[in-house]
Parts: C-alpha cells; structure tokens; sequence
C-alpha cells in the first residue's frame, strides 16, 4: 500500500505500510493497530458505495469511529462533512439540506435528532453505529485500504457559520488538505513513528482533525482519544500513555494551570503543545511554560484554510503576540478593509492569504465565494499585522463573531434564535472577552414583558450548549445605529463596562 500523490487516505496509506502492528488509535480500554485501521476505513467504505463525489454527514463523537470515518468517506470517493453532534435537530437542518449528503452517520442514540435534522423525503441513507467501540465494525467486510482518490477532488466540506446566520460548506481538495498536513509538519518537525498525540479537541473540529487525527498519522504514531476534557483525565493521560504532543485551545491551557492536580512532573514526556482555534494570551503562555516547562506553539488559521496558515516552531523566533509566520508556499498581506489596497509592513488592515491549502469555495453560495476569494487571495475577514520579519499579529475580528473556548460563534445566529424566545421583539447578542473561555455569549432583548429565565431555556433547546447567552439583559429598547439598525457596536460597549461592573 504506497501514498500515492497528496492525500491524507495516501499519508495513512505509508503508516500503515511502515508500521502495520504499531498502535495507531486509544480510545478508552480499546485499541486498534494501523492494520486494523486500514481494515475498518476499508470496510466502512463499503458501505458507501453511493457516496461518490457526494458529501456524506456525520455525527460521531470522540471516539474510534470520529477517526474512521472520515477517511472510510474519502476511500469511497466522497466528501468528509463531520457535523457537531451536540447540536440541535435545528441547527443541523440547514446544514444537511445544503450538504444534501449520500449518507449520514451516527451513533446509535443520535438517531431520532438525525431524522429530525433530514428534510422528509431526502434521498440520505441514515448508517447506525452502535455506541460500543468494541462492536464497531463487527460483521462487516474486511478488505484492504482503496488505493487514494483524484488529489484534486473535493474530500472536505466543514461548515462555519456564516454572518449573515446561514451556515456557510467551506470545500477543500484532498491535494489541499495533504499539502497542509505537509506544511505543518515542515514547520512542526515529528519523529516519525515515535509520536503520541492526546486529541481533547472534539474531532468534528478543523483543529482536531489538522493537529491530532491527520498529525498522527503523517507520523505513524498513537493518537489517544479522550472523550471530552476533564483536566484529570487530561493529567492521567499524559503521564500514563507518555503523550508527546498536546495540542489544545486556550481555555484548555488556562484550565490545566489552575487544576490542583497540575504536576509539571507528569508532563516529562511532552516535546510541546500546540495551540489553535482562539488567541492565546501573553500571560497564559508565560505562566504555562514557566510551571511546565514545555513550550507552546501558536498558530493561526481558519476552516477555509485548509486549515493552517501560521505557525511559531522549534526553528522560529518566539515573539509574544504573535501566531508566527507563513507556512512554506503561503503568502500573506495586509489590505484595508473597505478598498483592498495592500497596506506596508507594521499597519493593521484585513489578513488575506493565498497558497495551495486554500479551499476551492463555499457550497451552493457563490456569492460568498467571490466575496471571500478574490483574484487567488483568501479575504479571512481577520484585522492584524505584519513586522518586518513577516510574523503576524491577529488584533481582532473584522467578521461579528465570538469566539467561546475555541469555537466559532457567530452572534447573528443566536440573534435568529433569541428573536423567537417569548416576549422578544429585539435582540441583539455580542461576544464578551471572557478570562477563561477567552469570549461568551451576552444577549440583550426588548420586548412584551420577556423573561430571562425562559428565554434561556429556549436557547437551550435550539443551541449547542457552548452557544447559550451566559447573560440576558432586558432593555426598554436596544440601540440603534443612524441606519435603524440594532447598534452591536454600542451592545458591546455596554456589555463590556457591565462585565468590568460585575
């Protein structure tokens, strides 16, 4: 079995074939070689024999199957879409209507709210897996690993919210994805077959799946799965599975720092931690390499990215502040926002990028397409800088979005879903710089008399949970911009000089 071309199914090919019986995956109590990988992609994949050039959904929470199936979808010649399965049956409609995929898995008690996500006579086959890991793929035919599809064939579609509240597929090639993988590692060198990697980021995720699944295998190493995060759980992994890299997102940082359990001795085995998803902070990096002595490195990208586009490394100088500089075959400028006009060196404006980890464009929304990828360059609708030494500085967000424990909320959803709630008649929700989950969720309502208490429980119903107002303020009314519309920039002001308040 021999990669063949820049395909992450042709990187998983070359572990398998250089190290069949080390163990790739650690999911609890159970366990599965490379060879025993290599079997159950391939017997998951036939079970797709629809799903070519189609996406194929998938709600799976950590777990072997979260790392199986997105390479089964692949090897059968589809499109990965791995969909949070915490989200609500309304959340996921839009996204399964656009994806339209061949097929949907999930675990067996995921089922009702998969059915409820599906439009009623959508041709999607529901696949079932049942919850035991064990049972996983018991019965079904083993074969060998296909050999990897056209690099230049779509393999991912991650979906990302959207400003305007409607989900947004961001759609990658195989070559895009591979070619990061290799970036990454060129900047982030492994010693291959001598890597075990702890995933507590939730594998659906770009992060996950770029520096924990796909970094694993382009290593032949271990990948130990935990199921969520749970600092001790976190501390007993590493000291028992001798787990070498640790990547995670602030809030797991800070989190750690301040767990009583936190001993630096159980971290002799770590070579470093990578961190992504959300900014991490000058101090949360000072404080943690001064306990544990193992450095961190911060990076900076997004789902359209493929998803990498910066990285500090062993090789880079460490400067506070910033993500590092370009990965290898990446550029990246600074343009204002309102004309596109490249900006010099140490001016703040809009980051855009280019290079070949770049996505091809969003699913059925061309116009978003052109707006985002204009004349080759990536519009990341991100504010920073570059110094003269090209190391980036992200200073904020030019998109209406939060960003709560490294995941991306973006404010006009949870507006859509306020504006629903008994009593409401407006509504308006902000991202609050938050010490531990680095923004939360604040809402402000007007309306007949509503009811904080029973607005919350609405949102609970129809929001993942990291996606609830953590605060809701009634107003007489909200404010408003000289356009009449509801002013988020004067919410945020009054959010933040209450939070400083309480």
């Amino acid at each position: 079995m021999a990669a063949d071309g820049p395909t992450t199914l042709g990187i998983l090919a070359r572990a398998v074939d250089t190290h069949p019986d080390a163990v790739a995956l650690i999911a609890g109590e159970t366990s599965l070689t490379y060879v025993e990988y290599a079997a159950s992609v391939a017997a998951l994949a036939a079970l797709l024999p629809d799903a070519h050039g189609r996406p194929v959904a998938t709600f799976l929470r950590n777990g072997l199957a979260a790392c199986v199936a997105p390479f089964a979808i692949q090897a059968a010649g589809g499109i990965a879409a791995t969909l949070n399965p915490d989200y609500t049956a309304s959340e996921l409609a839009p996204m399964l209507a656009d994806a339209a995929p061949a097929a949907l898995i999930c675990e067996d008690d995921l089922v009702d709210k998969a059915r409820a996500a599906l439009i009623p006579g959508a041709d999607t086959r529901l696949i079932v897996l049942p919850q035991n890991p064990c049972a996983l793929f018991d019965g079904l035919p083993i074969g060998p690993l296909p050999p990897p599809p056209d690099p230049d064939a779509h393999a991912v579609l991650q979906f990302t919210g959207g400003t305007t509240g409607r989900p947004k597929g961001v759609l990658l090639t195989h070559r895009a994805v591979a070619t990061n993988v290799m970036q990454r590692e060129a900047r982030l060198p492994t010693i291959y077959g001598d890597e075990r990697v702890l995933c507590i980021m939730p594998l659906f995720h770009s992060f996950a799946a770029a520096m924990c699944l796909h970094l694993s295998a382009n290593a032949a190493g271990t990948l130990v799965i935990l199921p969520r995060y749970r600092p001790d759980w976190v501390m007993d992994a590493i000291a028992r599975h001798a787990i070498t890299r640790l990547p995670a997102g602030p809030t797991v940082f800070n989190s750690l720092l301040a767990y009583e359990g936190f001993r630096p001795v159980h971290l002799r085995s770590l070579r470093c931690a990578y961190s992504g998803s959300a900014p991490l902070s000058a101090e949360t990096l000072a404080r943690w390499e001064a306990r544990s002595g193992v450095p961190i490195y911060e990076g900076f990208g997004q789902s359209e990215a493929g998803p990498v586009l910066t990285y500090h490394g062993p090789a880079t100088l460490l400067k506070t502040g910033s993500c590092g500089p370009a990965l290898e075959g990446t550029e990246l400028a600074i343009v204002d926002p309102a004309t596109a006009a490249r900006l010099p060196k140490g001016a703040s404006g809009e980051i855009i990028a280019r290079g070949p980890q770049i996505m091809t464009g969003y699913l059925n929304q061309p116009e978003a397409t052109a707006a985002t990828l204009r004349d080759g360059w990536l519009h990341t609708g991100d504010i920073g800088r570059l110094d003269a030494d090209g190391y980036l500085f992200v200073e904020d967000r030019l998109k209406d979005l939060a960003i709560v424990g490294g995941y991306n909320v973006y404010p006009r959803e949870v507006d859509e879903v306020l504006m629903r709630g008994p009593g409401v008649t407006e509504a308006g929700a902000v991202g609050v710089p938050d010490a531990y989950r680095g923004e939360t969720i604040w809402a402000f309502v007007s309306g007949r008399a509503p009811d904080p208490d029973a607005i919350a429980a609405h949102c609970a119903l129809h929001l993942v949970k990291y996606k609830w107002p953590s605060a809701i303020h009634v107003l007489n009314e909200l404010p408003k911009t000289a356009a009449g519309k509801i002013d988020k920039l004067a919410l945020k002001t009054m959010a933040r000089g209450m939070a400083n308040v309480t």
